[in-house]
């Protein structure tokens, strides 16, 4: 995701989920995210982590063409709980109700990814995850490194969750979507090394 900041501090009181709405839909330049009564600003991200979203969210568009799904970007918010709106880098819904004109929330995300960035990395594995995992229509959840070529996947069976690691060189699987994808395809156009560089 992109980095995700505290908002100004006229806002840091307690705010509904109607509040926030009001103030995040009338915001033209800053995108909120909205947790248990707080919002966060939204900050700018890097051109990899662009360019990786875009990578993202034209293999699945190509790969949903003709489906009852569909793929989203990050300027669509998400509601996982009645207290808890987010923006992933791209989201899958394939309800009806999530695509109909003028709709602004996604309620019933399948699949959501997050580009992960230094500054938001443990949100997106702790905090982040534990919100997803908790919202019953989602069933993958994936994460892109900015720092090596590495996809993971968490994927929903039952009452557990699937992982799965890609590495450079290997075919990236969705199975959520029956999506396969090269990992050279999810970093085109992009200078991201193969493997971790060494601090």
């Amino acid at each position: 995701m992109k980095g995700a900041t505290p908002m100004a501090l006229q806002y840091e009181h307690w705010i509904s989920p109607e509040e926030y709405l009001r103030i995040d839909r009338a915001s033209l330049d800053v995108k909120y995210e909205y947790v248990d009564g707080r919002m966060y600003a939204m900050a700018g991200g890097t051109v990899e982590h662009a360019q990786i979203a875009m990578n993202m969210i034209r293999a699945l568009a190509d790969h949903l063409q003709g489906s009852e799904c569909r793929v989203f970007s990050s300027d669509v918010r998400v509601q996982v709980a009645s207290n808890k709106y987010y923006f992933p880098d791209a989201t899958i819904s394939c309800d009806p109700q999530d695509m109909q004109r003028g709709v602004d929330i996604i309620r019933s995300p399948r699949l959501v990814v997050e580009v992960l960035s230094k500054s938001t990395e443990t949100k997106d594995r702790g905090e982040k995850f534990r919100h997803y995992k908790a919202c019953p229509s989602i069933q993958e959840y994936v994460l892109i490194s900015t720092q090596c070529q590495e996809v993971e996947s968490f994927r929903r069976q039952g009452q557990i969750w699937i992982y799965q690691q890609f590495g450079s060189g290997q075919e990236v699987r969705l199975s959520t979507v029956d999506l396969t994808i090269l990992m050279a395809d999810v970093y085109r156009l992009t200078d991201i090394p193969e493997q971790a560089l060494e601090d």
